[in-house]
C-alpha cells in the first residue's frame, strides 16, 4: 500500500492557510492527535468545528484518536524543563506502552490523512514522532510511506 502520511498543526495559521494546505494536499481525512480538542485557544480548530468544517469545505473525513496524544505528564514536564530530547524518550515509551503498533494499522492511512496538532511546525512536536514511528513499522511490511509535514512556505 502507498500511505500519505500528512502532518499539520493549526497554529500561526487563518482558517485559511489551515484548509488551503490540507486542500492541496489532497487531504481525504484529519486525525486529530490532540488532547484537548475544545479550548478556547484552539480557535477555528475545535472538534465540533472542524466535524462541520472539514467535509464541507474540502471534502475530508475528521476522525479524533486520544490514544495518539501525549499524557498531561508529558506536556507538563515539558513545559517546565523544555527538554525535547527527555520529551521525545518519554512519548516513544508512551507509544510502547500503549502498543500503538499493533493497534494503529496502516489501513487506517489508506487515504491521505493529515495527523492534527497544535505546534505550527513539527520540529518539535509528536505528530512528527508519530508519523516517524508509524512510517518504521509499517515500510518492513512492504508499505511506501511518504511522509509530508503541511507548513506555510517561507518567504524569500
Amino acid at each position: 500500500m502507498n500511505i500519505r502520511l500528512l502532518t499539520i498543526g493549526f497554529t500561526q495559521k487563518s482558517a485559511e492557510q489551515f484548509f488551503g494546505l490540507l486542500e492541496t494536499a489532497g487531504t481525504k481525512k484529519v486525525l486529530d492527535v490532540r488532547e484537548n480538542r475544545s479550548g478556547q485557544l484552539s480557535g477555528f480548530a475545535k472538534e465540533q468545528d472542524l466535524r462541520y468544517f472539514l467535509p464541507r469545505l474540502i471534502g475530508a473525513e475528521y476522525e479524533v484518536e486520544p490514544l495518539l496524544a501525549p499524557s498531561p505528564a508529558i506536556r507538563d514536564a515539558y513545559k517546565t524543563t523544555k527538554d525535547w530530547a527527555a520529551y521525545e524518550r518519554s512519548f516513544m515509551a508512551l507509544i510502547e506502552e500503549r502498543r500503538l503498533g499493533e493497534l494503529i494499522l496502516p489501513d487506517r492511512f489508506a487515504e491521505p490523512t493529515a495527523m492534527l496538532c497544535s505546534e505550527p511546525t513539527p520540529e518539535k512536536c509528536h505528530r512528527r514522532l508519530l508519523a516517524e514511528y508509524f512510517a518504521d513499522r509499517w515500510r518492513p511490511l512492504g508499505h511506501s510511506v511518504e511522509i509530508e509535514h503541511l507548513v506555510l512556505a517561507k518567504p524569500h
